[in-house]
Protein backbone atom coordinates (compact mmCIF):
# COMPACT_ATOMS: atom_id res chain seq x y z
CA UNK A 1 0.00 0.00 0.00
CA UNK A 2 2.51 2.63 1.11
CA UNK A 3 4.46 1.72 -2.39
CA UNK A 4 1.30 2.26 -4.63
CA UNK A 5 0.46 5.61 -2.86
CA UNK A 6 4.22 7.15 -3.58
CA UNK A 7 4.31 5.73 -6.99
CA UNK A 8 1.22 7.66 -7.44
CA UNK A 9 2.26 10.86 -5.97
CA UNK A 10 5.19 10.33 -8.08
CA UNK A 11 2.92 10.41 -11.29
CA UNK A 12 1.25 13.27 -9.78
CA UNK A 13 4.53 15.29 -9.95
CA UNK A 14 5.52 14.27 -13.18
CA UNK A 15 2.03 15.64 -15.08
CA UNK A 16 2.56 18.33 -16.95
CA UNK A 17 -1.17 19.26 -16.79
CA UNK A 18 -0.21 19.57 -12.51
CA UNK A 19 1.53 22.58 -13.45
CA UNK A 20 0.28 26.49 -12.41
CA UNK A 21 0.68 27.74 -15.63
CA UNK A 22 -1.45 24.85 -16.85
CA UNK A 23 -4.17 24.77 -13.67
CA UNK A 24 -6.67 26.96 -15.88
CA UNK A 25 -7.64 24.12 -18.20
CA UNK A 26 -7.85 21.10 -15.95
CA UNK A 27 -10.59 24.17 -14.27
CA UNK A 28 -14.75 23.29 -15.56
CA UNK A 29 -15.56 25.53 -18.48
CA UNK A 30 -18.26 28.82 -17.14
CA UNK A 31 -21.64 29.13 -18.87
CA UNK A 32 -20.59 32.31 -20.69
CA UNK A 33 -17.79 30.39 -22.81
CA UNK A 34 -20.21 27.36 -23.10
CA UNK A 35 -23.16 28.94 -24.92
CA UNK A 36 -19.95 30.52 -27.02
CA UNK A 37 -18.73 27.65 -28.07
CA UNK A 38 -22.16 26.19 -28.42
CA UNK A 39 -23.54 28.83 -30.98
CA UNK A 40 -20.49 28.93 -32.78
CA UNK A 41 -20.93 24.82 -33.43
CA UNK A 42 -24.42 25.86 -34.79
CA UNK A 43 -23.78 28.31 -37.42
CA UNK A 44 -26.31 26.99 -39.52
CA UNK A 45 -29.11 28.15 -37.03
CA UNK A 46 -27.64 31.25 -35.96
CA UNK A 47 -27.29 31.49 -40.30
CA UNK A 48 -30.95 31.29 -40.68
CA UNK A 49 -32.66 33.35 -37.44
CA UNK A 50 -30.06 36.38 -39.17
CA UNK A 51 -32.05 35.41 -42.09
CA UNK A 52 -35.77 35.92 -40.47
CA UNK A 53 -34.44 39.12 -38.48
CA UNK A 54 -33.76 41.65 -41.23
CA UNK A 55 -37.19 41.41 -42.97
CA UNK A 56 -39.05 41.53 -39.55
CA UNK A 57 -36.75 44.85 -38.83
CA UNK A 58 -37.50 45.98 -42.43
CA UNK A 59 -41.26 45.34 -42.05
CA UNK A 60 -41.49 47.29 -38.35
CA UNK A 61 -39.09 50.52 -39.68
CA UNK A 62 -41.53 50.69 -42.99
CA UNK A 63 -44.63 50.14 -41.32
CA UNK A 64 -42.78 53.00 -38.15
CA UNK A 65 -41.97 55.09 -41.35
CA UNK A 66 -45.64 55.37 -43.02
CA UNK A 67 -47.19 55.97 -39.21
CA UNK A 68 -44.78 59.30 -38.78
CA UNK A 69 -45.29 60.56 -42.57
CA UNK A 70 -49.34 60.61 -42.03
CA UNK A 71 -48.80 62.02 -38.64
CA UNK A 72 -46.42 64.77 -39.63
CA UNK A 73 -48.48 67.99 -41.27
CA UNK A 74 -46.84 68.87 -44.88
CA UNK A 75 -45.24 72.13 -43.15
CA UNK A 76 -43.05 70.05 -41.26
CA UNK A 77 -41.78 68.37 -44.22
CA UNK A 78 -38.63 68.89 -45.79
CA UNK A 79 -38.82 69.91 -49.47
CA UNK A 80 -35.60 67.81 -51.00
CA UNK A 81 -35.40 69.89 -54.47
CA UNK A 82 -36.83 73.12 -53.56
CA UNK A 83 -37.50 75.59 -56.96
CA UNK A 84 -35.53 79.00 -57.17
CA UNK A 85 -39.25 80.94 -56.85
CA UNK A 86 -39.70 78.96 -53.90
CA UNK A 87 -35.78 80.17 -52.68
CA UNK A 88 -36.86 83.32 -53.67
CA UNK A 89 -40.02 83.69 -52.08
CA UNK A 90 -38.69 82.45 -48.61
CA UNK A 91 -35.55 84.62 -48.66
CA UNK A 92 -37.51 87.77 -49.45
CA UNK A 93 -40.26 86.62 -46.48
CA UNK A 94 -37.37 86.45 -44.11
CA UNK A 95 -35.98 89.68 -45.04
CA UNK A 96 -39.39 91.45 -44.37
CA UNK A 97 -39.71 89.91 -41.52
CA UNK A 98 -36.06 90.82 -39.97
CA UNK A 99 -36.74 94.26 -41.45
CA UNK A 100 -40.03 95.05 -40.04
CA UNK A 101 -38.45 94.18 -36.62
CA UNK A 102 -35.97 96.27 -36.24
CA UNK A 103 -37.82 98.97 -37.67
CA UNK A 104 -40.72 98.57 -34.91
CA UNK A 105 -39.32 100.60 -32.37
CA UNK A 106 -42.51 101.69 -30.76
CA UNK A 107 -43.77 98.18 -30.42
CA UNK A 108 -43.60 98.21 -26.57
CA UNK A 109 -42.96 101.12 -23.97
CA UNK A 110 -39.66 99.47 -23.14
CA UNK A 111 -38.30 99.65 -26.79
CA UNK A 112 -36.14 102.24 -27.94
CA UNK A 113 -38.54 104.69 -29.21
CA UNK A 114 -41.07 103.88 -26.62
CA UNK A 115 -41.43 106.96 -25.28
CA UNK A 116 -43.24 108.27 -28.33
CA UNK A 117 -45.43 105.44 -28.65
CA UNK A 118 -48.66 107.12 -27.56
CA UNK A 119 -48.24 109.69 -30.49
CA UNK A 120 -47.62 107.44 -32.73
CA UNK A 121 -50.80 105.24 -31.82
CA UNK A 122 -52.14 108.99 -32.14
CA UNK A 123 -51.39 109.49 -35.74
CA UNK A 124 -51.65 105.87 -36.63
CA UNK A 125 -55.79 106.56 -35.38
CA UNK A 126 -56.04 109.29 -38.00
CA UNK A 127 -56.06 106.37 -40.69
CA UNK A 128 -58.53 104.46 -39.25
CA UNK A 129 -62.00 103.51 -40.78
CA UNK A 130 -63.97 104.06 -37.78
CA UNK A 131 -63.46 107.83 -37.33
CA UNK A 132 -63.73 108.53 -41.21
CA UNK A 133 -66.89 106.89 -41.52
CA UNK A 134 -68.51 108.38 -38.66
CA UNK A 135 -66.66 111.87 -39.70
CA UNK A 136 -68.06 111.55 -43.81
CA UNK A 137 -71.39 110.40 -42.25
CA UNK A 138 -71.71 113.68 -39.98
CA UNK A 139 -70.58 116.07 -42.66
CA UNK A 140 -73.00 114.51 -45.25
CA UNK A 141 -75.94 115.60 -42.79
CA UNK A 142 -74.87 119.02 -42.14
CA UNK A 143 -73.53 119.59 -46.45
CA UNK A 144 -76.28 121.79 -48.22
CA UNK A 145 -74.93 121.56 -51.16
CA UNK A 146 -75.52 119.06 -54.37
CA UNK A 147 -71.61 118.96 -55.42
CA UNK A 148 -71.14 118.85 -51.71
CA UNK A 149 -73.13 115.95 -51.22
CA UNK A 150 -72.03 113.84 -54.03
CA UNK A 151 -68.31 113.78 -53.08
CA UNK A 152 -69.47 112.88 -49.81
CA UNK A 153 -71.66 109.99 -50.87
CA UNK A 154 -68.94 108.98 -53.19
CA UNK A 155 -66.36 109.15 -50.29
CA UNK A 156 -68.25 106.98 -48.06
CA UNK A 157 -68.69 104.05 -50.64
CA UNK A 158 -65.17 103.94 -51.42
CA UNK A 159 -64.94 103.66 -47.34
CA UNK A 160 -66.88 100.72 -46.81
CA UNK A 161 -65.32 99.09 -50.07
CA UNK A 162 -62.18 99.44 -48.44
CA UNK A 163 -63.19 98.43 -44.89
CA UNK A 164 -65.02 95.21 -46.52
CA UNK A 165 -62.76 94.54 -49.47
CA UNK A 166 -59.52 94.85 -46.54
CA UNK A 167 -61.42 92.57 -44.20
CA UNK A 168 -62.11 89.80 -46.88
CA UNK A 169 -58.48 89.64 -47.33
CA UNK A 170 -57.31 89.79 -44.09
CA UNK A 171 -59.59 87.03 -42.97
CA UNK A 172 -58.19 84.90 -46.30
CA UNK A 173 -54.51 85.22 -45.61
CA UNK A 174 -54.81 85.07 -41.73
CA UNK A 175 -50.81 86.79 -41.94
CA UNK A 176 -49.76 87.67 -38.60
CA UNK A 177 -47.37 90.66 -37.76
CA UNK A 178 -44.44 90.99 -36.83
CA UNK A 179 -45.03 91.28 -33.30
CA UNK A 180 -47.59 89.21 -30.72
CA UNK A 181 -50.18 92.08 -30.21
CA UNK A 182 -53.48 91.84 -29.56
CA UNK A 183 -56.09 93.93 -31.63
CA UNK A 184 -57.89 96.65 -30.00
CA UNK A 185 -61.58 97.34 -29.45
CA UNK A 186 -61.51 99.77 -32.69
CA UNK A 187 -59.81 97.20 -34.49
CA UNK A 188 -62.44 94.77 -34.12
CA UNK A 189 -65.19 96.87 -35.04
CA UNK A 190 -63.48 97.79 -38.81
CA UNK A 191 -62.44 93.96 -38.88
CA UNK A 192 -58.78 94.51 -38.48
CA UNK A 193 -57.71 92.00 -37.14
CA UNK A 194 -54.43 90.16 -39.17
CA UNK A 195 -51.75 92.28 -40.72
CA UNK A 196 -51.84 91.81 -44.55
CA UNK A 197 -52.75 93.72 -46.36
CA UNK A 198 -52.51 97.08 -43.99
CA UNK A 199 -55.80 98.86 -43.83
CA UNK A 200 -54.31 102.33 -42.56
CA UNK A 201 -52.39 102.33 -45.36
CA UNK A 202 -54.68 101.42 -48.09
CA UNK A 203 -57.20 103.68 -46.39
CA UNK A 204 -54.94 106.64 -45.85
CA UNK A 205 -53.95 106.05 -49.63
CA UNK A 206 -57.35 106.37 -50.94
CA UNK A 207 -58.65 109.19 -49.06
CA UNK A 208 -55.55 111.13 -49.45
CA UNK A 209 -55.97 110.75 -53.72
CA UNK A 210 -59.60 111.00 -53.63
CA UNK A 211 -59.30 113.99 -51.42
CA UNK A 212 -56.58 115.86 -53.72
CA UNK A 213 -58.97 115.08 -57.12
CA UNK A 214 -61.92 116.44 -55.70
CA UNK A 215 -60.90 119.30 -53.58
CA UNK A 216 -59.70 122.94 -54.63
CA UNK A 217 -56.63 122.65 -52.22
CA UNK A 218 -53.35 124.81 -51.94
CA UNK A 219 -50.05 123.27 -52.63
CA UNK A 220 -48.78 123.12 -48.84
CA UNK A 221 -51.99 121.44 -48.24
CA UNK A 222 -51.80 119.21 -51.09
CA UNK A 223 -47.95 118.29 -50.02
CA UNK A 224 -48.84 117.70 -46.02
CA UNK A 225 -51.91 115.15 -47.11
CA UNK A 226 -49.33 113.62 -49.26
CA UNK A 227 -46.83 113.42 -46.03
CA UNK A 228 -50.25 112.20 -43.99
CA UNK A 229 -50.50 109.28 -45.75
CA UNK A 230 -47.06 108.13 -45.88
CA UNK A 231 -46.67 108.45 -42.23
CA UNK A 232 -49.93 106.75 -41.51
CA UNK A 233 -48.55 103.48 -43.19
CA UNK A 234 -45.10 104.14 -41.18
CA UNK A 235 -46.94 104.43 -38.42
CA UNK A 236 -48.02 100.68 -38.39
CA UNK A 237 -44.59 99.37 -38.99
CA UNK A 238 -43.62 101.30 -36.45
CA UNK A 239 -45.65 100.31 -33.87
CA UNK A 240 -44.96 96.36 -34.96
CA UNK A 241 -48.58 96.06 -36.16
CA UNK A 242 -47.50 95.37 -40.17
CA UNK A 243 -45.10 94.13 -42.41
CA UNK A 244 -43.31 96.62 -44.77
CA UNK A 245 -44.73 94.41 -47.49
CA UNK A 246 -48.49 94.69 -45.94
CA UNK A 247 -48.32 98.74 -45.98
CA UNK A 248 -46.77 98.73 -49.73
CA UNK A 249 -49.47 96.59 -50.68
CA UNK A 250 -52.24 98.61 -48.80
CA UNK A 251 -50.72 101.49 -50.42
CA UNK A 252 -51.31 99.76 -54.01
CA UNK A 253 -54.88 98.39 -52.82
CA UNK A 254 -55.80 102.22 -51.89
CA UNK A 255 -55.05 103.10 -55.33
CA UNK A 256 -56.86 100.32 -57.04
CA UNK A 257 -60.23 101.73 -54.55
CA UNK A 258 -59.99 104.87 -55.72
CA UNK A 259 -60.06 103.74 -59.08
CA UNK A 260 -62.77 101.54 -59.14
CA UNK A 261 -64.76 104.79 -57.38
CA UNK A 262 -63.61 106.83 -60.03
CA UNK A 263 -65.31 104.14 -62.43
CA UNK A 264 -68.53 103.60 -60.74
CA UNK A 265 -68.65 107.01 -59.78
CA UNK A 266 -72.60 108.02 -58.74
CA UNK A 267 -74.02 110.90 -59.98
CA UNK A 268 -75.91 113.82 -58.28
CA UNK A 269 -79.37 112.13 -58.94
CA UNK A 270 -78.10 108.57 -57.64
CA UNK A 271 -76.78 110.38 -54.43
CA UNK A 272 -79.71 112.61 -54.00
CA UNK A 273 -81.94 109.26 -54.06
CA UNK A 274 -79.64 107.37 -51.96
CA UNK A 275 -79.85 110.12 -49.23
CA UNK A 276 -83.47 110.15 -49.39
CA UNK A 277 -83.12 106.39 -48.13
CA UNK A 278 -81.17 106.78 -45.52
CA UNK A 279 -82.86 110.01 -44.29
CA UNK A 280 -86.21 107.97 -44.56
CA UNK A 281 -87.26 111.48 -46.98
CA UNK A 282 -89.18 109.73 -49.74
CA UNK A 283 -90.62 112.70 -51.48
CA UNK A 284 -88.55 112.37 -54.70
CA UNK A 285 -90.44 109.08 -55.11
CA UNK A 286 -94.27 110.93 -55.55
Amino acid sequence: MPANQTRSRVKARNNVLNRPEFMSLNQPLKSGTAEARGTARRPSQRHQQSQHQPSENAQHESAENNKDNKELPEEDCMQLNPSFKGIAMNSLLAIDICMSKRFGVCAHTTSSWGSVRSMVKLLALTGHGIPWIFGTILCLTRSNTLAGQEVLVNLLLALILDVMTVAGMQKLVKRKGPWEMAPSFLDYLAMDIYSFPAAHASRAAMVSKFLLAHLVLAVPLRILLVLWAVLVGISRVVLGRHHLTDVGCGFALGFLHYSLVEMVWLSSNTCQTLISIGTFNWSPFY
